[in-house]
């Protein structure tokens, strides 16, 4: 055995070193976030509940049902935030892990793919606040029966918002999904141009399920996600690598 045997080991256990690291850097990131949050927890659950309280009639509230709901609702929802807003370090750090062993072009397209899906996301959120929401709470505050008060309960109120919020912000990354299959080689932008009927189906299914039981939400979310499909054709047919040319055949 030679002296550069013990080589491989040295080297696992240094990439092992760095993603311990790398993690704990990204949890202190966090929780430096979420520490910073906590004093503003109850003025960002307030922010939160805008969108319903401002369909309710005067006087409408939430409430708390649970004993502990008025600490942990806002606690969960400062955590949430602490999440999104500490997103791009925590993809700076599983970046700065992988990117010495990528290649130049690979870096090249990780990085613009990154940033667009790190958008697409707050984007999809932005759009869910600001449009859908309101939309549905006007919608189910409208179709109340008489003589029924919409008292929601805090934690209730904060799972839908969430998931909502989820579901709008990975909806849109719909382009970046089609943009790395098309890298991969999985599909062409042709197939996916020729796939566009079966797309729209699946995507109202897709809207159907995941959003709340109203037409409202399910066009809001069905609606730019397929506006975001001819988007991501666009995305990929730049990004594809082009099909290598056939030799002139004048020149034989």
């Amino acid at each position: 055995m030679s002296a550069a045997d013990p080589a491989p080991p040295t080297r696992l256990v240094d990439h092992l070193l760095e993603l311990r690291a790398r993690l704990m850097r990204a949890v202190a990131g966090l929780l430096l976030a979420f520490v910073a949050l906590l004093p503003f927890a109850n003025t960002l659950y307030a922010w939160l509940a805008r969108p319903l309280l401002a369909k309710l009639p005067a006087g409408g509230q939430l409430i708390a049902v649970e004993v502990a709901s008025p600490f942990f609702a806002p606690l969960k929802l400062a955590f949430f935030v602490a999440l999104v807003l500490a997103m791009p370090w925590l993809l700076y750090q599983a970046w700065a892990f992988v990117a010495p062993g990528l290649y130049a072009r690979e870096k090249r397209l990780a990085l613009p793919l990154l940033a667009s899906a790190l958008t697409l996301f707050y984007a999809g959120c932005a759009f869910a606040y600001f449009l859908v929401l309101p939309a549905v709470f006007g919608f189910l505050t409208a179709v109340t029966p008489e003589g029924v008060a919409m008292m929601t309960d805090i934690h209730a109120y904060l799972d839908f918002v969430l998931v909502i919020f989820l579901a709008f912000g990975l909806s849109f990354e719909l382009p970046v999904a089609l943009v790395i299959l098309s890298l991969l080689g999985w599909v062409t932008p042709a197939q996916l141009r020729e796939a566009r009927g079966y797309a729209i189906v699946g995507i109202f299914v897709i809207a159907a399920i995941v959003t709340p039981p109203d037409v409202v939400s399910q066009l809001l979310l069905a609606i730019p996600m397929c506006l975001l499909y001819e988007l991501g054709i666009v995305a990929a047919r730049l990004l594809a690598p082009k099909p290598a040319t056939e030799t002139d055949t004048s020149a034989r």
